[in-house]
Protein backbone atom coordinates (compact mmCIF):
# COMPACT_ATOMS: atom_id res chain seq x y z
CA UNK A 1 0.00 0.00 0.00
CA UNK A 2 1.50 3.29 -0.54
CA UNK A 3 0.48 6.81 -0.38
CA UNK A 4 0.16 10.05 -2.44
CA UNK A 5 0.55 13.13 -0.55
CA UNK A 6 -2.28 15.87 -1.65
CA UNK A 7 0.43 18.51 -0.60
CA UNK A 8 3.70 19.18 -2.56
CA UNK A 9 5.67 18.84 0.41
CA UNK A 10 8.00 15.32 0.47
CA UNK A 11 6.52 12.54 2.67
CA UNK A 12 7.73 9.41 3.62
CA UNK A 13 5.34 6.13 3.48
CA UNK A 14 6.29 2.46 4.37
CA UNK A 15 6.39 0.43 1.27
CA UNK A 16 4.33 -2.42 2.38
CA UNK A 17 4.69 -4.83 -0.56
CA UNK A 18 8.35 -4.57 0.04
CA UNK A 19 8.36 -4.74 4.15
CA UNK A 20 7.76 -9.14 4.14
CA UNK A 21 10.91 -9.42 1.84
CA UNK A 22 12.97 -6.60 3.29
CA UNK A 23 11.99 -7.62 7.00
CA UNK A 24 13.74 -10.71 7.06
CA UNK A 25 17.19 -8.76 6.04
CA UNK A 26 16.81 -6.10 8.42
CA UNK A 27 15.58 -3.34 5.96
CA UNK A 28 12.48 -1.21 5.11
CA UNK A 29 11.91 -0.21 1.82
CA UNK A 30 10.61 3.20 2.27
CA UNK A 31 8.59 4.85 -0.69
CA UNK A 32 9.38 8.96 -1.16
CA UNK A 33 7.08 11.40 -3.62
CA UNK A 34 8.97 14.38 -4.87
CA UNK A 35 7.03 17.01 -6.18
CA UNK A 36 7.59 17.35 -10.05
CA UNK A 37 9.33 20.31 -11.11
CA UNK A 38 6.86 21.00 -13.74
CA UNK A 39 3.62 21.19 -11.79
CA UNK A 40 1.43 19.64 -14.34
CA UNK A 41 3.97 16.08 -14.22
CA UNK A 42 2.60 13.92 -11.24
CA UNK A 43 4.59 13.56 -8.29
CA UNK A 44 7.98 10.99 -8.59
CA UNK A 45 7.51 8.07 -6.15
CA UNK A 46 11.23 6.76 -5.32
CA UNK A 47 12.27 3.81 -3.24
CA UNK A 48 14.64 4.21 -0.53
CA UNK A 49 16.09 1.50 1.16
CA UNK A 50 16.68 2.26 5.35
CA UNK A 51 18.16 -0.26 7.50
CA UNK A 52 16.22 -1.04 10.34
CA UNK A 53 17.97 0.14 13.70
CA UNK A 54 19.57 -2.94 15.75
CA UNK A 55 19.83 -3.24 18.94
CA UNK A 56 18.02 -0.57 19.87
CA UNK A 57 18.71 1.73 22.64
CA UNK A 58 18.05 0.64 26.46
CA UNK A 59 15.46 2.05 27.90
CA UNK A 60 16.25 1.98 31.93
CA UNK A 61 16.55 4.59 34.39
CA UNK A 62 20.28 5.46 35.34
CA UNK A 63 19.15 5.59 39.12
CA UNK A 64 17.71 1.93 38.71
CA UNK A 65 22.00 0.85 38.91
CA UNK A 66 23.75 0.48 42.24
CA UNK A 67 27.06 1.31 40.02
CA UNK A 68 28.52 5.22 40.04
CA UNK A 69 28.86 4.29 36.20
CA UNK A 70 27.79 1.77 33.70
CA UNK A 71 27.95 1.15 29.81
CA UNK A 72 26.62 -1.14 27.33
CA UNK A 73 28.60 -1.12 23.87
CA UNK A 74 27.80 -2.79 20.53
CA UNK A 75 31.33 -3.35 19.33
CA UNK A 76 29.58 -4.82 15.65
CA UNK A 77 28.56 -1.36 15.48
CA UNK A 78 30.16 0.78 17.21
CA UNK A 79 27.38 2.19 19.46
CA UNK A 80 26.43 2.74 22.67
CA UNK A 81 22.94 1.45 24.19
CA UNK A 82 23.46 2.79 27.58
CA UNK A 83 25.43 4.75 29.61
CA UNK A 84 25.61 6.62 33.07
CA UNK A 85 28.63 8.70 33.47
CA UNK A 86 30.88 5.84 31.15
CA UNK A 87 33.50 8.66 30.80
CA UNK A 88 34.37 9.02 34.26
CA UNK A 89 37.62 7.41 35.19
CA UNK A 90 36.92 5.55 37.95
CA UNK A 91 39.18 2.31 40.45
CA UNK A 92 39.35 -0.47 38.14
CA UNK A 93 40.42 -3.22 41.28
CA UNK A 94 40.84 -6.76 39.31
CA UNK A 95 39.12 -5.60 35.84
CA UNK A 96 43.75 -4.19 35.34
CA UNK A 97 44.11 -7.79 34.41
CA UNK A 98 42.59 -7.76 31.06
CA UNK A 99 45.18 -4.99 30.44
CA UNK A 100 47.98 -7.12 31.81
CA UNK A 101 46.76 -10.26 29.77
CA UNK A 102 46.67 -7.96 26.79
CA UNK A 103 49.75 -6.67 27.14
CA UNK A 104 52.21 -9.76 28.37
CA UNK A 105 50.62 -11.87 24.93
CA UNK A 106 51.73 -9.01 22.52
CA UNK A 107 55.29 -9.59 23.98
CA UNK A 108 55.83 -13.40 25.44
CA UNK A 109 54.90 -17.04 24.12
CA UNK A 110 52.34 -18.70 26.01
CA UNK A 111 54.22 -22.00 26.73
CA UNK A 112 56.64 -19.59 28.60
CA UNK A 113 57.71 -21.50 31.44
CA UNK A 114 57.64 -19.16 34.59
CA UNK A 115 59.32 -19.29 38.15
CA UNK A 116 57.12 -17.98 41.10
CA UNK A 117 59.59 -15.37 42.77
CA UNK A 118 59.06 -14.05 46.55
CA UNK A 119 57.51 -10.83 44.85
CA UNK A 120 55.09 -12.64 42.82
CA UNK A 121 53.61 -13.54 45.84
CA UNK A 122 53.35 -9.92 47.71
CA UNK A 123 50.03 -9.04 46.87
CA UNK A 124 47.28 -9.50 48.97
CA UNK A 125 45.81 -12.86 48.79
CA UNK A 126 46.97 -17.01 48.29
CA UNK A 127 45.90 -18.97 45.03
CA UNK A 128 48.15 -22.19 46.29
CA UNK A 129 51.52 -20.59 44.39
CA UNK A 130 54.90 -21.32 46.27
CA UNK A 131 58.28 -19.61 46.14
CA UNK A 132 60.08 -21.77 43.08
CA UNK A 133 57.35 -22.98 41.45
CA UNK A 134 57.08 -23.47 37.97
CA UNK A 135 54.18 -22.97 35.71
CA UNK A 136 53.26 -22.09 31.87
CA UNK A 137 52.61 -18.68 31.04
CA UNK A 138 49.57 -19.72 29.90
CA UNK A 139 48.22 -21.44 32.89
CA UNK A 140 48.84 -18.94 35.13
CA UNK A 141 46.78 -16.29 33.06
CA UNK A 142 43.72 -19.02 33.52
CA UNK A 143 43.93 -18.82 37.51
CA UNK A 144 44.12 -14.76 37.02
CA UNK A 145 40.89 -14.28 34.95
CA UNK A 146 39.20 -16.90 36.61
CA UNK A 147 39.84 -17.17 39.80
CA UNK A 148 41.16 -13.43 39.53
CA UNK A 149 45.00 -14.39 41.26
CA UNK A 150 47.00 -11.49 42.40
CA UNK A 151 49.92 -13.77 42.47
CA UNK A 152 49.65 -15.07 39.22
CA UNK A 153 49.22 -11.46 37.36
CA UNK A 154 52.07 -10.44 39.16
CA UNK A 155 54.34 -13.22 37.75
CA UNK A 156 52.88 -12.88 34.36
CA UNK A 157 53.58 -9.03 34.33
CA UNK A 158 57.06 -9.77 35.61
CA UNK A 159 57.97 -11.89 32.49
CA UNK A 160 58.20 -8.16 30.69
CA UNK A 161 60.99 -7.39 33.67
CA UNK A 162 61.20 -3.93 35.03
CA UNK A 163 59.03 -2.48 31.90
CA UNK A 164 55.60 -4.22 32.49
CA UNK A 165 54.08 -0.98 33.63
CA UNK A 166 55.39 1.20 30.97
CA UNK A 167 54.05 -1.28 28.66
CA UNK A 168 50.66 -1.54 30.29
CA UNK A 169 50.57 2.38 29.99
CA UNK A 170 51.67 2.21 26.36
CA UNK A 171 49.17 -0.35 25.49
CA UNK A 172 46.31 1.85 26.76
CA UNK A 173 47.72 4.45 24.34
CA UNK A 174 47.79 2.67 21.62
CA UNK A 175 44.07 1.23 21.96
CA UNK A 176 42.71 4.71 22.39
CA UNK A 177 41.63 4.43 26.34
CA UNK A 178 41.98 8.16 26.91
CA UNK A 179 41.05 8.11 30.50
CA UNK A 180 43.36 4.90 31.59
CA UNK A 181 46.43 4.78 33.45
CA UNK A 182 47.98 1.55 35.62
CA UNK A 183 50.54 1.76 38.64
CA UNK A 184 50.49 -2.02 38.93
CA UNK A 185 49.23 -5.21 37.07
CA UNK A 186 46.70 -6.33 39.60
CA UNK A 187 44.28 -3.62 40.10
CA UNK A 188 45.15 -3.55 44.08
CA UNK A 189 45.00 0.19 45.69
CA UNK A 190 48.29 1.47 46.09
CA UNK A 191 47.27 2.85 49.41
CA UNK A 192 43.72 4.44 51.13
CA UNK A 193 43.71 6.71 48.84
CA UNK A 194 45.10 5.66 45.43
CA UNK A 195 43.71 3.02 43.26
CA UNK A 196 46.41 0.69 41.42
CA UNK A 197 44.67 1.89 38.30
CA UNK A 198 42.05 4.25 36.92
CA UNK A 199 39.75 3.77 33.84
CA UNK A 200 36.28 4.95 32.48
CA UNK A 201 33.49 2.40 31.84
CA UNK A 202 33.92 3.23 28.44
CA UNK A 203 37.44 2.49 28.29
CA UNK A 204 36.90 -0.94 29.67
CA UNK A 205 34.70 -1.86 27.50
CA UNK A 206 37.06 -1.49 24.70
CA UNK A 207 39.65 -3.39 26.08
CA UNK A 208 37.66 -6.41 27.33
CA UNK A 209 36.13 -6.47 23.61
CA UNK A 210 40.44 -6.04 22.55
CA UNK A 211 40.72 -8.89 24.63
CA UNK A 212 37.71 -10.77 23.49
CA UNK A 213 38.96 -10.18 20.19
CA UNK A 214 42.45 -11.13 20.23
CA UNK A 215 42.44 -13.67 22.56
CA UNK A 216 38.61 -15.54 22.96
CA UNK A 217 40.08 -18.69 24.45
CA UNK A 218 40.94 -16.85 27.73
CA UNK A 219 38.07 -15.02 28.08
CA UNK A 220 35.70 -18.71 27.38
CA UNK A 221 37.26 -19.95 29.97
CA UNK A 222 35.65 -17.17 32.49
CA UNK A 223 32.26 -19.45 31.84
CA UNK A 224 33.72 -22.23 34.23
CA UNK A 225 32.92 -22.69 38.21
CA UNK A 226 36.48 -23.41 38.65
CA UNK A 227 40.02 -23.67 37.86
CA UNK A 228 42.91 -26.39 38.37
CA UNK A 229 46.17 -25.70 36.81
CA UNK A 230 49.36 -28.32 36.62
CA UNK A 231 52.05 -26.19 38.91
CA UNK A 232 55.25 -28.34 39.88
CA UNK A 233 53.95 -31.65 39.53
CA UNK A 234 50.51 -30.69 41.22
CA UNK A 235 47.53 -29.16 40.78
CA UNK A 236 46.08 -25.93 42.32
CA UNK A 237 42.58 -25.31 41.56
CA UNK A 238 40.36 -22.31 42.73
CA UNK A 239 37.06 -21.04 42.86
CA UNK A 240 36.19 -18.95 39.88
CA UNK A 241 34.96 -15.03 40.44
CA UNK A 242 32.12 -14.52 38.01
CA UNK A 243 30.24 -17.88 39.36
CA UNK A 244 26.81 -15.55 39.95
CA UNK A 245 26.64 -15.11 36.25
CA UNK A 246 27.19 -18.55 35.17
CA UNK A 247 23.39 -18.79 34.63
CA UNK A 248 22.66 -16.51 32.18
CA UNK A 249 22.01 -17.25 28.72
CA UNK A 250 24.51 -16.25 26.05
CA UNK A 251 27.15 -15.19 28.41
CA UNK A 252 30.52 -15.52 26.59
CA UNK A 253 32.33 -14.33 29.59
CA UNK A 254 33.06 -12.01 32.78
CA UNK A 255 35.53 -10.51 34.60
CA UNK A 256 35.25 -8.62 38.60
CA UNK A 257 36.99 -6.76 40.53
CA UNK A 258 36.74 -5.31 44.23
CA UNK A 259 38.98 -3.15 46.18
CA UNK A 260 37.79 -0.51 49.17
CA UNK A 261 38.52 2.13 46.76
CA UNK A 262 37.21 0.63 43.70
CA UNK A 263 33.87 -1.01 45.13
CA UNK A 264 32.29 -3.73 42.88
CA UNK A 265 33.25 -3.73 39.04
CA UNK A 266 31.98 -6.15 36.55
CA UNK A 267 32.69 -6.40 32.77
CA UNK A 268 30.62 -9.24 30.86
CA UNK A 269 29.85 -9.92 27.26
CA UNK A 270 26.73 -11.67 26.40
CA UNK A 271 25.57 -12.76 22.58
CA UNK A 272 22.14 -10.42 21.96
CA UNK A 273 21.98 -13.20 18.90
CA UNK A 274 24.06 -15.75 17.30
CA UNK A 275 27.69 -13.88 16.56
CA UNK A 276 26.08 -10.35 18.20
CA UNK A 277 28.32 -9.98 21.42
CA UNK A 278 27.69 -6.90 23.75
CA UNK A 279 29.70 -5.73 26.09
CA UNK A 280 28.53 -4.76 29.55
CA UNK A 281 30.20 -2.15 32.19
CA UNK A 282 29.59 -1.67 35.65
CA UNK A 283 32.12 0.55 37.68
CA UNK A 284 31.52 1.83 41.62
CA UNK A 285 28.76 -0.50 42.71
CA UNK A 286 29.29 -3.08 45.66
CA UNK A 287 30.51 -6.71 46.03
CA UNK A 288 26.87 -8.02 45.01
CA UNK A 289 25.34 -5.23 43.21
CA UNK A 290 27.51 -5.37 40.31
CA UNK A 291 25.97 -8.67 39.74
CA UNK A 292 22.30 -7.89 40.12
CA UNK A 293 23.54 -4.23 37.54
CA UNK A 294 24.94 -6.28 34.96
CA UNK A 295 21.95 -8.68 35.38
CA UNK A 296 19.43 -5.73 34.75
CA UNK A 297 21.36 -4.25 32.01
CA UNK A 298 21.18 -7.79 30.70
CA UNK A 299 17.03 -7.59 30.78
CA UNK A 300 16.89 -4.17 29.89
CA UNK A 301 19.05 -4.84 26.98
CA UNK A 302 16.73 -7.54 25.69
CA UNK A 303 13.33 -6.16 27.16
CA UNK A 304 14.32 -2.96 24.51
CA UNK A 305 14.65 -5.05 21.03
Amino acid sequence: MRYKPSSPINAIILSIAGVSAAFAAGIFAVTVYRPAQNSQVAAVAETIIVPEVYPKPIQLDPATLVAKAALVYDPTTGTILFEKDARNALPLASLTKLMTIETVLAHVATNTVVTITADDLAPDGDWGLMVGDKARLSDLIRLGIIASSNDAMEAVANTLGMNSITEMNATARKLGLTSSHFSNPTGLDESATVAGAYGSAYDVALLAHQVYSDHPEYFDLTQQSTVSIPVSGRTVTSKATATPLLSIPGLVGAKTGYTDLAGGNLVAIFDLDIAHPLVLVVLGSTEEGRFSDIRTLISATRNSQ
